[in-house]
């Protein structure tokens, strides 16, 4: 694969990614706006628009990262989190459990839907590769969300499951939060434990066949 191929590889999937991100960061917003904090909605985030949601680190420079690292193999990035005014919530500790989960789960129903329609798309090389790309994109974001390290969603799950002060000292971390994802990565830690379950949940689906 020549330099133009990796370069072109990763547009593509840095495309597909923004539009996970994009409803995955919706969804957080809108499940805060529904839960009483409004916060996201007076923001401007709230919203489709995937211009709304960019961090420059987390969105851009991270996917990069670990595409070079794993030679094309992987892509993962996180959009800016979207605000959330803990004390507008109605019951903290159950919200911010929904909160969390809401942008995975969105990713989840994206990543079915898809599959559905996929089945009533007629069958062609550009149909199949975008079908199977996005499938794939969503449900690896909405699995790696889920891990409980801060700044990623399973944090913020964990943090509304822990007592306030053991919550209060596991959000110390979210400094720390990109260093641990990429020594996971390098680890193998991704390959024992999150890929298993990306490869069971892709199994679930009505239809799916990879296309690269």
């Amino acid at each position: 694969m020549t330099i133009a191929d990796h370069v072109l590889k990763f547009l593509v999937s840095f495309v597909f990614l923004s539009v996970a991100m994009t409803v995955h960061e919706f969804c957080h917003g809108w499940a805060a706006n529904k839960l009483g904090d409004t916060t996201a909605k007076s923001s401007g985030r709230l919203t489709l628009n995937p211009f709304s949601h960019i961090d420059p680190v987390n969105t851009c420079l991270l996917p990069l990262v670990l595409f070079v690292a794993t030679r094309g193999q992987f892509i993962f990035g996180t959009a800016k989190p979207v605000p959330v005014n803990f004390l507008a919530l109605k019951n903290l500790k159950k919200d911010i459990i929904w909160i969390g989960l809401s942008g995975s789960l969105a990713n989840f129903t994206l990543a079915l839907v898809l599959s559905v329609l996929w089945i009533f798309i007629p069958q062609t090389g550009p149909s199949d590769f975008i079908f199977s790309n996005l499938i794939v994109i969503n449900i690896v974001l909405g699995v790696f969300n889920l891990i409980p390290v801060p700044p990623l969603d399973g944090a913020r799950i964990m943090m509304g499951i822990l007592p306030v002060k053991s919550a209060s000292v596991y959000a110390r971390l979210e400094p720390y939060g990109l260093i641990f994802v990429v020594a996971f990565l390098y680890l193998g830690v991704i390959d024992i434990f999150i890929m298993p379950v990306i490869g069971f949940m892709l199994g679930l689906l009505p239809k799916f066949t990879l296309v690269l």
